[in-house]
């Protein structure tokens, strides 16, 4: 398969993997031939890439079937967790937690986690989603790290959660277009504490899970919100959601602002080593999680286009691309291969 923008299809591609709209419905199934009107219709839905079908890349495998099964399931509960917890239903609340639970225990089960960050992100950032997205990369990171089982369990329900708070901020501000007056963005600052309110008076809701709630916006410089914490005054969780926020955040579009490219949104994160982030969940962040998916078309430094059929471990920039045509004349050639690894005068100028 092959990962393509909307805009570069000619309207008689295979979609290769299923698109799931932001509640976990199936948009459109796997082995559907992309028309015109589906590819204009999926653009009005905000999608703006997807996986399609390519016999030159059949050895590029990104579909998994029981993460995306997962996924989708816990999309379909995130209104009901949030719910739950809100209301303090017990029983709810162990029932819904179930969810993120199941999919820690298949993420650990993966074994291989060096994983594209595009094949986590779902296609838009309702808040739900990117809660959903945040977890899932959390765990990931989690698991990178050394954590166990119970470890990763509450790093997933903690930031699944992590933005909880904001359900007790004024919907106008949230969803706000434009920028903030100082005393909104003063109440938006107070979401990590509403959030904590929110949690303790869940019992089963440990000061772990809330740690990562209350401090996820915490910067180890101290430069942080709300309580402007330093180096270990931060949580192992508040740590690792921090970093996995951030990520996905500025990896989608916002009322305010167009979304990162993935190179600028991983070096956003390789940046703030040591200042924002704290440097050995950096580290393991650039150990687990590639730049270029799997599938994607990417422009080199001296213009040939290529896709991306392999990563090399540890180094989530220098991926094996292999070309299908020439540059200029889009024409197909006899494919071959280029391990940017291998050919350092080379380095990826965008993804097209």
């Amino acid at each position: 398969m092959r990962l393509e923008f909307l805009d570069r299809l000619s309207g008689n591609e295979v979609l290769g993997k299923s698109i799931l709209s932001s509640d976990g419905k199936v948009l459109l199934r796997a082995g559907v031939q992309l028309s015109g009107v589906y590819i204009d219709k999926l653009k009005e839905l905000g999608v703006f890439y997807v996986y399609v079908e390519d016999h030159r890349l059949d050895d590029v495998l990104v579909e998994d079937n029981k993460l995306t099964e997962l996924k989708q399931c816990a999309m379909k509960n995130m209104s009901r967790i949030i719910k739950n917890v809100s209301e303090c239903n017990r029983r709810g609340v162990k029932d819904s937690i179930s969810v993120v639970e199941e999919m820690v225990e298949y993420i650990i089960d993966m074994g291989d986690v060096n994983k594209s960050l595009y094949d986590i992100q779902t296609y838009d950032n309702y808040t739900y989603i990117h809660s959903l997205d945040t977890s899932i990369i959390s765990s990931f990171l989690g698991l990178a790290a050394g954590f166990d089982s119970y470890k990763l369990k509450e790093l997933a329900v903690g930031a699944i959660l992590h933005d909880i708070g904001k359900t007790k901020i004024d919907y106008f501000i949230i969803n706000k277009d434009g920028p903030l007056t100082e005393e909104e963005y003063f109440e938006i600052k107070k979401h990590p504490i509403y959030g904590g309110k929110i949690l303790r008076k869940n019992i089963r809701i440990s000061d772990e899970v809330i740690s990562a709630v209350e401090q996820h916006h915490e910067r180890v410089d101290g430069r942080g919100y709300p309580y402007g914490l330093t180096g270990n005054q931060i949580s192992k969780y508040g740590k690792i959601v921090s970093i996995c926020d951030v990520y996905d955040a500025v990896s989608n579009d916002r009322v305010y602002r167009g979304k990162f490219s993935p190179n600028e949104a991983y070096e956003l994160i390789l940046s703030g080593s040591g200042t924002l982030f704290d440097t050995g969940y950096v580290q393991d962040f650039r150990s687990t999680f590639s730049v270029y998916p799997l599938g994607c078309c990417v422009k080199l430094s001296d213009s040939t286009e290529g896709y991306v059929i392999k990563q090399n471990k540890n180094f989530p920039d220098r991926p094996v691309i292999r070309v299908l045509y020439d540059s200029e004349s889009r024409e197909p050639v006899p494919f071959y291969e280029i391990n940017l690894l291998e050919n350092t005068n080379l380095v990826v100028e965008s993804v097209v």
